[in-house]
């Protein structure tokens, strides 16, 4: 093992450089991943142009997906994984100790942290996924993941898992519901994936006119209306499509779109839920009425992250094999480029894009 690892450091805003940083020895309880792909995310993101607070100097990335380097006895023992083993990794790490871990898997830790949003001189400092090796501190939280699955789909648990968590148990969707997902990125693409999953009666989903690619595969991963917001309006579309009613679920996972908030109430039936999970970068809702709210009865949650079941509903679906998850994936990116992977994601660099990873080039 190489006793430096080559990172993709952030060091300031809309700045990352290419850095060695030292390989920490592993203790009793602790271990070392190898990555060899890290999702890239909306939160990477929104945390690289300064939109959501993050230490400098850090190491992005919190989806990764690796192999086992060194791990010390108790933490084998208790994730039941070895030297070798693959793993998915759980984008927060929980103390273990405090009334939120023990009383729910669900609850937020304080005293915990979230990978690829740690500081670099929070020691052992490999914290990120934007590397060839990440510490895995006792409470992280892993996944076996089949050796034989291609990582580029094998590291897509996170964005399905928020499919599973923000579709289908933030809602309670049912078999026979109906849903609009307004938003045709990676997690809107999974949300369609987790609603079939669930036995959703009816999928709409909603894009701009740049997005032309993102709603073809939308179409092709089941959603049975896939609506141009640049060329008709999705409120008309989706009442027509539910004989004026309205769909029982809104998810909305717009960024920085606060004209679908509105959307999403107008289209959601009386008594239904809107789940509103992109992040609007503080910008004012002028067009949305709470009379309408409060006239409909609707059930307004926010969502962020994903719950643990649905991280587990996530990795099932991967290695079931039953979803085309390889119409998803566009991208691949050595560590080198993560400044460009950032930026292909969010459509600055012009690319049509919509699932995009780090993939490090192999370490000694």
């Amino acid at each position: 093992m190489p006793e430096k690892a080559i990172a993709a450091v952030m060091v300031g805003l809309n700045t990352m450089e290419t850095r060695e940083i030292d390989i920490p020895a592993v203790g009793e309880d602790d271990a070392l991943l190898r990555i060899e792909a890290a999702g890239v995310c909306g939160t990477d993101y929104e945390w690289f142009r300064g939109d959501l607070p993050v230490p400098y100097p850090l190491i992005l990335g919190h989806e990764p997906l690796g192999l086992i380097e060194a791990i010390g006895p108790e933490a084998s023992r208790r994730w039941g994984v070895a030297v070798g083993d693959r793993v998915a990794v759980r984008s927060a790490y929980r103390c273990g100790r405090c009334e939120a871990c023990l009383e729910g898997r669900d609850r937020p830790c304080p005293s915990g942290g979230r990978f690829g949003s740690t500081a670099l001189e929070r020691r052992p400092g490999l914290w990120g996924a934007f590397a060839q090796f990440m510490y895995l501190p006792p409470g992280a939280v892993v996944y076996p993941m089949d050796e034989a699955l291609p990582a580029e789909l094998a590291v897509m648990f996170n964005p399905l898992g928020a499919g599973f968590s923000w579709a289908v148990e933030a809602t309670g969707l049912e078999p026979g519901n109906s849903i609009a997902i307004l938003g045709p990125g990676q997690r809107g693409l999974c949300s369609v994936i987790a609603a079939r999953d669930a036995g959703a009666s009816l999928v709409a989903v909603t894009g701009l006119g740049s997005d032309e690619h993102k709603l073809a595969v939308a179409r092709d991963l089941g959603a049975d209306l896939a609506i141009n917001v640049d060329g008709e309006d999705p409120v008309e579309r989706v009442m027509d499509a539910t004989g004026g009613e309205g769909v029982d679920v809104v998810l909305d996972t717009t960024p920085y779109a606060v004209r679908a908030v509105a959307q999403a109430v107008r289209m959601v039936k009386v008594g239904g839920t809107v789940v509103l999970a992109g992040l609007k970068g503080g910008r004012s809702m002028a067009d949305l009425s709470s009379d309408e709210i409060i006239q409909k009865q609707a059930t307004i949650k926010g969502v962020r992250g994903v719950a643990f079941g649905a991280f587990e509903r996530a990795v099932k679906a991967i290695h079931s094999g039953r979803h085309p998850l390889h119409k998803l994936h566009t991208h691949s990116f050595p560590i080198e480029a993560a400044e460009q992977a950032i930026k292909t994601l969010s459509g600055e660099s012009g690319q049509p894009s919509i699932h995009v990873v780090i993939v490090p080039r192999p370490a000694p």
